[in-house]
C-alpha cells in the first residue's frame, strides 16, 4: 500500500514538473488575456487600440507570473497604426488569485518603421512644438525599436521603462545649409538617459563618426556628451563658411584635408539653447591651403599667392567661451617647407597669440635695414600678441639668426592698423654690406631716444629718394618726437660720418620739424633741417662733401669734390627748390657727353672720359608737384664748360629738356666784347673759341633722344647769367 501510495506521489510530482517545465518553456495559446491586456492599455490612454492576434503564455515561476507574448500587432492611435513585431506582458499570478488581472510590465518590439510614420503618431500622443519641428528636419529613415514599461500595483508605468534600437539610412535638413544623411546608429532610453552608440553619418557629403553620444537628464536640463572622429575630413571654402562663425577663425580658406578624434559636452535647455559648452580634440591636418592676403614679399621674396600648411598636429581645447589651441607642423610659404609652433588662446575679452617660424632653406631679408638671412643659416621668428576690441598687443617681436637680433617689445596697433606706442626695440646685425648695426630706440616719456654705435642708412636713403609723397603711407597713429644720438653712420660702402644728433617732430605721420647734424671722418660738416610755419616746409641739407648724395643719382659718373647747399619749400601739394653744388668735378653724364661729341667739342668730350671737367658752380630752380618736375633754370658754369637749360621731367614717362653748352673760350670772347664790361671781368685777351651748340633732349627715360645745333650768337639770357655768376 506504502508502495502505491509513494508511486502516486512520485507520479504527480513528476506530472506536476512536467506541467510547469511545459508551461515554463512551451506554455500554451489562448486569447484569454487578450481583453485584459488591451483594457490595462486603455487605461494609459482611452483612444490607444491594439489588435491582438493569439496569446502565446508562459510561465515565470522566479517571479510568480505569466509571460504573455503575442506576434504581428497593431497599435492604432486615431487611425494612425504602428506595425508591432512582438509583445510581451508580464502579469501577476497573484492578482489572479486574489480576482484581479494586473500587469507587471510589457515590452514592445517594433517592425521598421519610417521615422516620419513614428513621429507623426508620437505627435498624436503629445503634440509638443519641438516634435512638429523636428517633423519638419527629418526627411528619411526607418527605425526598430524595443520598448520595455513596468507597472505599479496600481496600474501606472513605472519610471523605470527603457527603449533599445536602431535607426537606418536617416536623413536631415537643416536651415538649407546643412544636409545631413546615410544616418545610422543605436540608441538606448531610459527616464535620465539617452544613449546613442556607433553613429555615422554624412553631412554636405562629409563622412562623420560619433562612437559614443550620451543625454543625461540633471534637472530640467540635459547633459549631452559624445565622441566625435572623422578621417581624411576634405573641407571646401564654401563648408567653412556655412559652418563658421567667427571673424578671427573665418580666414581666406581654399581648402582643408583633416582628422580629428573629439571629446565634447554640453547642457541643452527644454527651449533647445546650448550652454557650457566643453570640446577636447586632437587633429591632424594633412593638407590646409589658405589665399596670402598679407603683402610680405619685402621679407619673403618667393612667397607664394596660397600658404600651404601639411602635417599639423593640433590640440584643441573649448570650455565656457574660451579657446586654447596648440599645434605644430610644416608651411609652405616659399619654395621649400619651414617649421611653425602656435598657440592660440581666445576668451571673451581678448584673443592671444604665440607662435615660432623656423626658417631654413627659405630666403628672409629686410630690404629697407640691408639685411639678408645666410643661405643655409637658421633664422627664428617669434610673436607674442594679444588682440582685444580697439587695438592689437605685441608683447615681442624677435628674429634670430646666430648673433643677428631684431627685437620689439610693447608695440599697440590702434584698430586701424597703425602704431600707437611701443617700449623697445632693438637691432644687432650684420648687414650684407659686412657693416655692423647697433641701435636701439627706447620710450622716454611720451618720446622716443634713438642711440646707438652704428648703423647703415644706405638703404633708406635709396628708399627715400625714390619714392614720392603719394606713396607715402600712414604707420603712426600718434605725434611724438625723435632724439637722435648715433656714434656712426654709414651713408654707402665708402662713406660715413660721425656723431649724429638732432631730432625730429612726427605730426599727422609728416615731419614738421627736424634738426640733423654730423661730421665726415675729415671734420666736414653735414646738417639737415625741415621747419614749419604757415602752412609752409621748408627744407635745407648743407654738405661739405657732396659726393654720397650726388652718387646716388646713377645717370651721374665720376663725380668728386664739391660742396652741396639744398633749400626748397613746400605749400599746397607744391614744392620749389634750389640745388646748389660748389668746385666738383665731373667724368661722365651720358646725355652730356653725347651733345658734346654730336658738337665736334671733342677737347672737352676727351675731357669728360678723362680726369672730368671741373665746374665752379651749378645751380638747379625746379617745381615738383604730384609727379611732374617743372625744371626753371639748370645752369653751370666752369674753367672749361658752361651750361644753361631747362624743361620738364614726368616721372617713369618722358624727360624733355632743352638747353645752350659752350666752351670757355667762347664765353670769354663773347662777354670780353662788351664794351667797358667786358675789359673788367675778363681783361683785354680773347681766345680763339669755337662755337656752342644748343640741344634738346627728349623721350622715354630710357630712350632718348638727342638733336643738336650750333649756334654763332648767345642768348641774352645766357650772357646774363653768366655775368651773374662771374660777378660773384
Amino acid at each position: 500500500m506504502k508502495k502505491i501510495v509513494f508511486r502516486i506521489l512520485v507520479a504527480t510530482l513528476l506530472l506536476f514538473i512536467t506541467i510547469l517545465f511545459y508551461l515554463s518553456t512551451i506554455g500554451i495559446k489562448t486569447e484569454r488575456f487578450n481583453s485584459k491586456i488591451i483594457s490595462q492599455i486603455k487605461q494609459l490612454e482611452p483612444n490607444l487600440e491594439l489588435k491582438l492576434n493569439d496569446v502565446s503564455a508562459t510561465l515565470d515561476l522566479f517571479n510568480f507570473g505569466i509571460n504573455a507574448k503575442t506576434v504581428g500587432t497593431d497599435l492604432i492611435y486615431r487611425d494612425k497604426v504602428i506595425k508591432i513585431q512582438i509583445i510581451e506582458s508580464n502579469i501577476s499570478i497573484k492578482s489572479l488569485l486574489n480576482g484581479k488581472f494586473a500587469l507587471t510590465g510589457i515590452s514592445l518590439s517594433t517592425k521598421s518603421l519610417a521615422i516620419k510614420d513614428l513621429i507623426t503618431f508620437i505627435r498624436l500622443l503629445n503634440n509638443d512644438p519641438k516634435i512638429f519641428i523636428a517633423k519638419q528636419f527629418i526627411k528619411n529613415g526607418y527605425v526598430i525599436a524595443d520598448f520595455k514599461f513596468e507597472f505599479d500595483e496600481l496600474g501606472n508605468i513605472k519610471d523605470n521603462y527603457t527603449i533599445n534600437g536602431l535607426v537606418k539610412d536617416g536623413q536631415i535638413n537643416l536651415l538649407k545649409k546643412y544636409f545631413i544623411n546615410k544616418i545610422d546608429f543605436i540608441f538606448q532610453i531610459n527616464k535620465n538617459d539617452f544613449k546613442f552608440n556607433d553613429i555615422n553619418f554624412i553631412l554636405n557629403k562629409k563622412d562623420i563618426t560619433i562612437p559614443e553620444l550620451i543625454a543625461s537628464k540633471q534637472n530640467k536640463e540635459y547633459l549631452i556628451s559624445g565622441k566625435l572622429n572623422t578621417k581624411n575630413l576634405s573641407i571646401s571654402k564654401n563648408d567653412l563658411n556655412n559652418f563658421v562663425n567667427d571673424d578671427f577663425l573665418k580666414l581666406d580658406i581654399n581648402k582643408i584635408l583633416l582628422s580629428s578624434k573629439s571629446n565634447f559636452k554640453f547642457k541643452i535647455n527644454k527651449n533647445l539653447k546650448i550652454k557650457d559648452l566643453n570640446i577636447k580634440s586632437d587633429i591632424d591636418i594633412t593638407n590646409l591651403e589658405l589665399k596670402n592676403s598679407l603683402n610680405l614679399k619685402n621679407v619673403f621674396p618667393n612667397i607664394k599667392e596660397n600658404i600651404l600648411f601639411q602635417n599639423q598636429k593640433i590640440k584643441l581645447e573649448y570650455q565656457k567661451n574660451n579657446l586654447i589651441i596648440n599645434g605644430k607642423g610644416e608651411v609652405f610659404l616659399q619654395n621649400e617647407f619651414d617649421r611653425v609652433e602656435y598657440e592660440i588662446i581666445r576668451d571673451k575679452k581678448e584673443i592671444k597669440f604665440e607662435s615660432i617660424l623656423i626658417i631654413d632653406q627659405n630666403p628672409f631679408e629686410f630690404k629697407l635695414l640691408n639685411y639678408e638671412k645666410k643661405e643655409k643659416s637658421n633664422l627664428e621668428l617669434s610673436i607674442q600678441f594679444k588682440k582685444n576690441k580697439n587695438r592689437f598687443i605685441f608683447n615681442k617681436i624677435s628674429l634670430k639668426e646666430k648673433d643677428n637680433i631684431f627685437l620689439i617689445k610693447d608695440l599697440i596697433l590702434s584698430k586701424n592698423y597703425k602704431i600707437d606706442n611701443f617700449r623697445n626695440f632693438k637691432i644687432d646685425y650684420l648687414d650684407k654690406d659686412n657693416f655692423t648695426n647697433k641701435i636701439q630706440i627706447k620710450k622716454k616719456n611720451s618720446d622716443y631716444v634713438v642711440s646707438g654705435n652704428s648703423f647703415n642708412i644706405n638703404s633708406i636713403l635709396e628708399k627715400l629718394l625714390d619714392s614720392s609723397d603719394e606713396n607715402n603711407s600712414e604707420f603712426f597713429d600718434r605725434d611724438f618726437k625723435l632724439f637722435f644720438d648715433i656714434k656712426k653712420i654709414y651713408l654707402d660702402k665708402n662713406n660715413s660720418t660721425n656723431n649724429l644728433k638732432g631730432f625730429l617732430s612726427l605730426n599727422d605721420n609728416e615731419i614738421s620739424e627736424l634738426n640733423l647734424e654730423s661730421k665726415f671722418s675729415n671734420n666736414k660738416k653735414i646738417k639737415f633741417t625741415i621747419k614749419t610755419q604757415n602752412d609752409e616746409k621748408i627744407t635745407t641739407l648743407f654738405s661739405d662733401n657732396a659726393k654720397p648724395l650726388v652718387d646716388r643719382y646713377k645717370f651721374i659718373k665720376g663725380f668728386n669734390e664739391g660742396a652741396l647747399d639744398f633749400y626748397s619749400i613746400k605749400k599746397n601739394g607744391e614744392t620749389k627748390s634750389q640745388l646748389k653744388i660748389y668746385d666738383f668735378k665731373l667724368k661722365e653724364l651720358p646725355a652730356l657727353t653725347k651733345v658734346l661729341t654730336l658738337a665736334s667739342l671733342q677737347g672737352i668730350a676727351d675731357l669728360l672720359s678723362g680726369e672730368g671737367i671741373r665746374f665752379n658752380e651749378f645751380e638747379m630752380n625746379f617745381i615738383n608737384k604730384k609727379n611732374l618736375i617743372t625744371i626753371d633754370e639748370i645752369y653751370a658754369i666752369g674753367p672749361a664748360i658752361s651750361l644753361m637749360l631747362d624743361g620738364y621731367i614726368e616721372k617713369n614717362k618722358l624727360i624733355s629738356l632743352r638747353g645752350t653748352l659752350v666752351p670757355a673760350t667762347t664765353i670769354n670772347k663773347t662777354i670780353g666784347s662788351i664794351p667797358f664790361i667786358g675789359n673788367i671781368l675778363v681783361g683785354k685777351k680773347m681766345g680763339e673759341g669755337v662755337f656752342g651748340v644748343s640741344f634738346k633732349i627728349k623721350g622715354p627715360p630710357k630712350n632718348l633722344e638727342t638733336t643738336v645745333n650750333p649756334i654763332k650768337t648767345l642768348t641774352p639770357r645766357f650772357i646774363t647769367r653768366t655775368l651773374e655768376k662771374i660777378k660773384n
